[in-house]
């Protein structure tokens, strides 16, 4: 795809990580990014989501992150009980989750807590805050002692949990004009005026929001409710209904039926929910021209880390021009 195919305008519709959005940024289009978890939302607000540097003139310190990575509890003021990430995903008197080093979940707690005072008391504005919230997200899993995600914790500490956490400063895009970012569900967003809208929806029942639910949790910094071993908080409203075989068509069916767009690219798998034969013929029924295309291609399947070609798994992209 390039914009000699007269897509200029591009929205990736479930963002997630942020990798197809920086892509699509880096090629020059008119990128539109949403995901309906925050911390996704914060990771391409504060990234592709800006033209420049934020210079954080308002600071009066030489280099912020630089200060935030040298913070330690004895000078920020905090007091033990707002520590949210230490008091609930460390090991202490009061719990035994073993998400983070004791030493580390009080960094994550310290900065997060800086970064909201700074917004609060105008220090920092709304680029800026987006940026260092994006930095303390990334900077997280580095030092989180999980197999890959958050729904749930290892027995025993990892290597990597004893490095100390540190803030990096992202390579941000050399942008005309940035990305703009939305942090809703779908549906609400499908009517905004794009080109092509590009979606990769959840493949299978496992939903998103168990499997990064403590970065949501540093992203909102909001004391929220937890509960069970994992200490996760409720998600009732971010369930999918693509991760449902009772909803998973009518999902689909939404999307392409409610989608204003003139391009629709779909990412989905031969093993997912909805089977190949139904969605081909659901995206066949609103193309225009005959234009729908399926292009599948295999995929390496992955069982403990160990990559091997059994099963015959596909990736799959679904293109049609919408009528």
């Amino acid at each position: 795809m390039s914009n000699t195919d007269g897509v200029q305008s591009v929205f990736d519709i479930f963002a997630g990580s942020g990798a197809v959005t920086q892509y699509l940024v880096s090629k020059g289009f008119d990128t539109i990014s949403n995901d309906y978890l925050y911390f996704s939302y914060v990771l391409q607000r504060g990234t592709v989501g800006l033209v420049r540097k934020p210079d954080f003139r308002n600071l009066n310190i030489a280099d912020p992150i630089e200060y935030l990575n040298s913070l330690t509890f004895q000078n920020t003021g905090f007091k033990t009980a707002e520590l949210f990430v230490y008091n609930n995903y460390s090991p202490n008197g009061n719990c035994c989750r073993m998400y983070f080093q004791p030493e580390n979940a009080i960094k994550i707690d310290i900065i997060r807590l800086t970064i909201e005072r700074w917004y609060n008391d105008g220090l920092v504005d709304e680029d800026e805050y987006y940026y260092l919230l994006a930095c303390l997200i990334s900077a997280v899993p580095f030092v989180s002692n999980i197999a890959g995600v958050y729904a749930a914790y290892l027995k025993h500490w990892d290597k990597r949990t004893f490095n100390k956490l540190t803030l990096v400063a992202p390579l941000l895009l050399e942008a005309k004009v940035g990305c703009k970012c939305y942090n809703n569900d779908y549906m609400d967003v499908l009517g905004l005026p794009v080109d092509l809208v590009y979606a990769d929806p959840p493949y299978n029942s496992r939903e998103y929001f168990p499997n990064y639910h403590i970065l949501e949790t540093i992203a909102r910094y909001d004391y929220p409710d937890i509960k069970g071993v994992t200490g996760i908080r409720c998600y009732k409203k971010f369930k999918s209904p693509f991760c449902s075989k009772k909803s998973v068509e009518q999902a689909f069916e939404n999307l392409i039926r409610q989608c204003s767009a003139r391009y629709l690219l779909i990412s989905y798998n031969n093993e997912a929910l909805l089977p190949t034969s139904r969605l081909s013929e659901m995206c066949s029924d609103y193309a225009i021209n005959n234009s729908f295309k399926l292009i599948e291609f295999d995929y390496r399947r992955y069982k403990s880390k160990i990559p091997n070609n059994n099963g015959g798994l596909k990736e799959q992209l679904y293109f049609l021009q919408l009528k």
